[in-house]
């Protein structure tokens, strides 16, 4: 082999090599960045369980007459629902609690966003 011919397979080599670095550092940077932020750190499963939970707790809701399921939101963060919105009596309430807590996989319910109407009092 003469020179200029190891000169080319040398740069190609090079290159091959520094091009072949590329999507690994790209995978590195898309991992450090994913674990510095913490606004979302629940993983794929854990968000389809909190889904499966609010759809559970909403479809029980427009099940049960006592509940007013459309004057009622339901959201859920692992395993905690959030109940928000207006009911007609403390009953139907304590009620709606009652019914999110049976649901499998509910950790705890937050009722706090839930008030009873003022012309029902």
């Amino acid at each position: 082999m003469n020179n200029a011919n190891i000169r080319k397979a040398l740069f190609a080599a090079a290159l091959v090599a520094g091009l072949a670095a590329v999507p690994a550092a790209q995978v590195y940077a898309q991992d450090s960045a994913a674990a510095a932020s913490k606004g979302d750190n629940q993983t794929v499963a854990g968000k389809a369980d909190d889904t499966w939970i609010t759809t559970k707790v909403k479809s029980e809701f427009a099940a049960n007459k006592s509940v007013k399921a459309t004057d009622i939101s339901v959201s859920t963060t692992e395993g905690v629902v959030t109940l928000t919105g207006t009911v007609g009596t403390a009953k139907e309430k304590s009620h709606a609690e009652a019914i999110a807590k049976k649901i499998k996989g509910v950790k705890s319910v937050d009722a706090s966003g839930l008030t009873v109407s003022a012309a029902a009092k």
